[in-house]
């Protein structure tokens, strides 16, 4: 068919469309163009392919849910379509209906297992990706019925003591609902369990609802039957739900018949029910006695068979290996175990920076997430993501997520080199071959240098970051390529001397560029802030440029560019106490809250523990945060409703708190938190990895105002130089060999 590619495309899509009345498309994407700078990729075809999914189930939300106001909707639609909520949005012309409000679930699963359930604010159990769900309800028999998606009392934890669970309370009158949602092995095979406990003043029915839907919208059941002896569902053939016991009723519905909730007082039971639309829905009813406590436990096996991988320990395992926090501050210490945990779930082998909207890879994710593993002293998982690198990179040197973004190499080079760093390790022969394509797809990617304009001797226009805005030439892609460079050359230096020398020359020639090009920034805004790009003026996409202070440190703790950075971000760009990004994301950003926090903390500036106090009050009640949260609302409006970048940023910023590398230097307790020291308890972190090699820390508050610092280490090479920068105390530096030191108040 190689001759259909000589057929005039262009000339046919304007006539068709002309013909129907549409725009011209041709001409509509070459004015969208016009909007950005001269690329070689336009978008992604990766986040079209992912945004037009997305809509796609948005198209089906709005031709179902709005004619259908009678069903138990999942808890997002109950108060996104309640004009008298403060998360309704009205929807008018929209195509299609999403969730844009209340993006909040977390995943619950079982270390090296793929399968990521996720649980709702409301208890909502969603077992498999992207499928149907179960709810659970109650219903008295004088006709109260407590559904959790429009219950208004409702409280929600996430326990980790023997792995991890999401129990979910809610409360009508004196109806009270407790639904525990787990992973555990059973025989060797990963099962979801969602244990159900109901108590009323009357009698009631602990009703097992099976909806055709989750926190992103329709999920297609087209049918379901009750097992002969009660105690399950075969879904669309495919799927089991098992129950401890027998079902006492049991009822179905279709499309056509609405809701199953409808039917829930019928006389006549069904077992079976097939719909051709995918809107089947079924009820299994489970009698509870006045006063007595009734007990339903629904079990889903998420595999066919023993998958013989699975340790029976490896909760125990995981978390032992791991970086521990021991402080007097519940919250923190809940959110950094929470994060943890949330790491340990979301790298069964690659990492993925959330169990659903965002199940998939990313370099630049990827890079965060593992390095939060490393410091984090779970090296096995990152050595283990850090594995599956090479297979995506081209024959030409580029590690490829998705066309068109230009940061991936530097971040790549960047995590590997902190890895061997870490670890104490030099880095293997079989990694020189893809570092060194690596480093030179960088060199060759780089424009002319002696152009004159604006981006000469950057890396070309394209799409990067999302949030950053249209194709440009970012400086965020710049500074990880100098970075990656770097690494390059670091990991080169005891195996090849002379691709060392040519890549540390590449990356001083690229730093020159970058420096070059914001000089001319400078002299243009009449500010050292650096904007997004060459071409930008200051705006939110600024954020990115943050990369040259944290995680890189590429410039000084102090430097102008920066520091006024920052203050421009302060000043603009927060809202309500955290970085409002206005981009795309259109909500409050934990992560890159974090990242304005790290730079403060960098500088000496206190007021990084306001940024960190906010990002905690962000947080939802299971220790979650969505990828961007609503300012109204407090819920999620865009990403993933649980955003594991931003668990590997609340895990970074708590251990650099705690213990920083600074060039040739550990920096110890620069971000304890005052506050902490107006009680008697140790305050204990590590062992927590470095450069150097891996650190204990603790804190004892002194009975006299004045704490001791004590240290255990287990050092690579020589002992590092040690400062020890605590927000109210002098600054001291350890003398070698010395392991303890007690500080002294400043004076004012």
């Amino acid at each position: 068919m190689s001759w259909m590619k000589w057929l005039p495309w262009r000339f046919i899509v304007r006539y068709l469309a002309r013909k129907h009345g549409f725009l011209d498309p041709i001409a509509l994407l070459g004015r969208l163009h016009n909007f950005a700078q001269p690329s070689e990729v336009g978008e992604p075809i990766e986040l079209l392919r992912a945004g037009v999914v997305f809509h796609a189930r948005g198209l089906v939300n709005s031709r179902v849910i709005q004619h259908n106001m009678d069903w138990v909707w999942p808890y997002w639609i109950e108060r996104q379509f309640d004009p008298l909520d403060e998360s309704f949005v009205p929807r008018a012309f929209s195509i299609t209906h999403i969730n844009l409000t209340q993006r909040n679930w977390t995943a619950i699963g079982y270390p090296d297992f793929e399968e990521l359930p996720i649980v709702d604010p409301r208890g909502l159990l969603t077992p498999f990706l992207d499928g149907w769900s179960l709810d659970t309800w109650l219903l008295a028999e004088d006709g109260r019925c407590l559904l959790p998606s429009r219950a208004k009392i409702c409280r929600q934890r996430q326990e980790m003591e023997s792995g991890v669970s999401i129990n979910t309370e809610t409360q009508l009158d004196d109806l009270v609902l407790s639904c525990n949602a787990l992973v555990r092995m059973e025989s060797g095979v990963p099962v979801c369990e969602l244990r159900m406990r109901a108590h009323a003043d009357t009698k009631a029915w602990l009703v097992v609802a099976l909806r055709p839907y989750n926190p992103e919208g329709i999920s297609f059941i087209h049918e379901v039957r009750l097992a002969e002896n009660r105690q399950a569902w075969i879904i669309d053939n495919t799927r089991r739900v098992e129950f401890s016991r027998a079902a006492q009723r049991h009822h179905v519905s279709d499309y056509r018949n609405g809701d199953v909730y409808i039917h829930l007082r019928d006389t006549d039971a069904q077992d079976k029910e097939v719909c051709d639309v995918g809107m089947a829905t079924a009820a299994a009813l489970f009698p509870v006695q006045a006063g007595v406590e009734g007990e339903v436990t629904a079990t889903i096996p998420l595999a066919a068979a023993d998958t013989g991988m699975l340790r029976p320990d490896a909760w125990l395992q995981a978390r032992n290996n791991s970086c521990q926090l021991e402080c007097p501050d519940p919250d923190y210490r809940f959110l950094y175990d929470a994060a943890v945990t949330s790491l340990i779930l979301h790298s069964p082998d690659d990492v993925y920076p959330g169990p659903f909207t965002y199940k998939r890879f990313w370099f630049r994710d990827a890079a965060f997430i593992i390095h939060a593993l490393l410091c984090a002293g779970m090296t096995d998982r990152a050595e283990r993501a850090l594995a599956r690198f090479p297979e995506r990179q081209t024959v030409l040197g580029y590690f490829r997520s998705q066309e068109g973004e230009w940061d991936s190499n530097g971040e790549v080079l960047w995590i590997l080199q902190r890895f061997f760093a870490l670890t104490g390790r030099a880095p293997p022969t079989e990694w020189l071959g893809p570092v060194k394509r690596g480093a030179r797809w960088i060199i060759r990617k780089r424009l002319n240098n002696n152009t004159g304009l604006p981006h000469a001797g950057l890396l070309p226009a394209g799409f990067s970051a999302e949030h950053l805005g249209p194709n440009d030439y970012y400086y965020w892609d710049d500074f990880w390529g100098v970075t990656g460079l770097r690494a390059a050359a670091a990991m080169m230096a005891d195996r090849d001397a002379d691709c060392a020398a040519e890549f540390a020359q590449a990356a001083d020639d690229f730093a020159k560029a970058i420096d070059h090009s914001l000089e001319s920034c400078a002299q243009r805004l009449a500010r050292p802030a650096m904007p997004a790009s060459p071409y930008r003026r200051l705006d939110a996409g600024a954020i990115g440029s943050l990369a040259s202070g944290y995680p890189l440190q590429l410039f000084a703790p102090d430097d102008p560019r920066l520091l006024d950075n920052v203050e421009f971000l302060l000043d603009r760009c927060f809202v309500k106490g955290a970085f409002y990004q206005d981009m795309i994301h259109s909500g409050l950003n934990a992560y890159l809250t974090l990242h304005v926090a790290q730079v403060l903390l960098r500088a000496g500036d206190p007021r990084y523990l306001d940024l960190m106090d906010k990002v905690a009050a962000l947080a939802s009640p299971t220790g979650q945060w969505p990828e961007a949260i609503h300012p109204r609302t407090g819920g999620g409006c865009m990403g993933d409703g649980h955003h594991v970048w931003a668990s590997a940023e609340w895990v970074m910023m708590i251990r650099n708190c705690f213990v920083r590398e600074e060039a040739h230097r550990l920096i110890l307790c620069a971000g304890i938190p005052p506050r902490w020291l107006d009680q008697a308890e140790p305050i204990r972190f590590g062992p927590a990895p470095t450069s150097f090699g891996v650190i204990r820390v603790s804190i004892t508050p002194g009975t006299n105002g004045d704490p001791r610092i004590d240290w255990q280490a287990e050092w690579h090479h020589d002992a590092p130089a040690i400062e020890i920068h605590m927000p109210g105390f002098e600054r001291v530096t350890a003398s070698p060999g010395t392991t303890s030191i007690t500080l002294a108040r400043k004076q004012p």
